[in-house]
């Protein structure tokens, strides 16, 4: 089945998941960033004409005692707030001439220009365009943070428990039982650290302090840069060192062959050659759901997590060697300020690693292809809301830290490139002229298009070309 059907069949079969979550997530982050605005600038007592969750036209909506338009756009890609005195929803223009219902205009009284957004400082001006990017922030540690109070953060050690034969990490030496203690010279925690920095480091080397056997060591490793495809077609590229961490497990089906004697799927002669050597090295291959090219993996799995209890008769439960943890074994759940730290340091892991990928897109080092549109954010919020309420959440903090991270870009039209303005206009002392800003936010509208066609494009393609076959 080509990934374009399936997706299809997956999105007819399941459009509350796929379709209602993608709405409802995207709608509840682009409610956030705008009452970011909002609040904001009623605090720095400007009036807001329009509050709007989509653009074009209005489906339903009131008004407000304040005189403020609430409404629900036919378009939910997006929302805006106007502010009193703007000539367009951007905030690009601007004009101190009021249109009465006869069409006739007149100037704007002292009272009017008192609550216009444009006859604020610089500063009040500044912070309410901050506003809406600042609380996407804010909306995303709060998630985070209630999900480390109330769930817990999954911790799993920073510690090999398999090696890819012929893999980065085979050609640097690293062991089972290694634990790595810092990468780059920054100390770790867990083992999603490990995955998470290969994952971003395409071609470049990672020098890892390890401790074997309690003696300290340091080993340099390059990882390989591979596609993986997902059952959508969408492609990402990624490094891949060859570690396994010690919260996976192996499918004893999947093993086919102990030390180099081939088992052939006999799960009852591959548990009884593993049982011979549990505690000491042991190169296995496995072939995962039976086919395709079997993968050599040296492991060292204990003894005591690995009991190989029959299962009940007719169980269909697979028989999991367990490598070096259970998982889920570890989740810490941390006190609020605890949490909200943890959260705050997460956000800026976030940051900056969205923002090494985009480098790596604009250096080449990265494929442009893994810029996705509406397409592939969708199928995410799918995805997630099928993993879980847990999942879902994570995702929807990811997405809010991405939109406010991406509106700081310095590009007219986006809050970014007003900040921008605004940081000019104070140091000049006076605004730049209207021509300018007129032909900037021109330039910043034809590189947003541009981007949103580049990326929803990209998705088409790899749903309609690049998945066939």
């Amino acid at each position: 089945m080509d990934s374009l059907t399936d997706m299809i069949q997956l999105g007819l079969g399941n459009i509350w998941t796929y379709g209602v979550t993608f709405l409802a997530v995207l709608g509840i982050l682009v409610f956030v960033h705008e009452w970011g605005h909002y609040i904001v600038a009623r605090l720095c007592g400007v009036k807001v004409d329009v509050f709007s969750v989509g653009f074009g036209k209005e489906i339903f909506g009131w008004t407000a005692k304040s005189g403020t338009r609430w409404k629900i756009s036919l378009f939910p890609l997006g929302g805006y707030v106007k502010m009193y005195g703007d000539s367009d929803p951007a905030s690009a223009g601007f004009s101190d001439d009021i249109i009465l219902e006869t069409g006739e205009t007149r100037t704007m009284t002292e009272s009017e220009r008192s609550v216009a957004f444009f006859a604020k400082p610089v500063w009040k001006r500044a912070l309410i365009v901050f506003a809406g990017p600042g609380i996407n922030y804010l909306f995303a540690i709060i998630l985070l943070s209630c999900l480390y109070m109330f769930v817990g953060r999954p911790i799993t050690p920073p510690v090999v428990s398999g090696i890819e034969i012929g893999s980065a990490a085979d050609k640097a030496a690293l062991e089972p039982h290694d634990v790595i203690k810092t990468i780059n010279g920054k100390k770790i925690d867990s083992f999603d650290a490990v995955r998470r920095k290969a994952m971003l480091t395409l071609d470049e080397e990672i020098i890892f302090e390890i401790e074997r056997n309690g003696q300290p060591m340091t080993i340099t490793a390059t990882p390989t840069k591979v596609t993986d495809t997902d059952r959508f077609g969408f492609a990402h590229e990624r490094g891949y060192l060859g570690l396994i961490g010690p919260a996976n497990g192996i499918d004893i089906a999947q093993i086919t062959s102990v030390n180099g004697k081939e088992t052939k799927g006999d799960v009852a002669k591959t548990q009884k050659m593993l049982e011979q050597h549990l505690g000491e090295d042991i190169l296995i291959s496995t072939t995962p759901q039976g086919d395709g090219v079997p993968t050599q993996i040296k492991i060292n799995p204990p003894k005591e997590l690995n009991s190989f209890a029959p299962k009940e008769k007719g169980s269909k439960e697979p028989i999991a060697l367990i490598l070096g943890q259970k998982p889920g074994d570890e989740v810490i759940k941390y006190n609020p300020l605890a949490a909200v730290g943890v959260a705050v340091t997460e956000s800026y892991r976030i940051t900056v690693e969205t923002m090494k990928a985009i480098g790596q897109m604009f250096m080449g080092t990265r494929s442009a292809k893994e810029l996705g549109g509406i397409i592939r954010i969708g199928a995410m919020a799918g995805d997630m809301a099928q993993q879980g309420y847990i999942a879902l959440i994570v995702f929807t903090a990811l997405l809010s830290i991405n939109l406010g991270m991406i509106n700081l870009f310095p590009i007219p039209m986006l809050d970014g490139g007003h900040l921008m303005f605004y940081a000019i206009e104070a140091i000049r002392g006076k605004p730049i002229s209207e021509r300018a800003m007129e032909y900037s936010f021109r330039f910043g509208l034809v590189i947003l298009v541009t981007l949103m066609v580049f990326s929803n494009l990209n998705d088409v393609l790899q749903l309609f070309v690049f998945s066939k076959g």
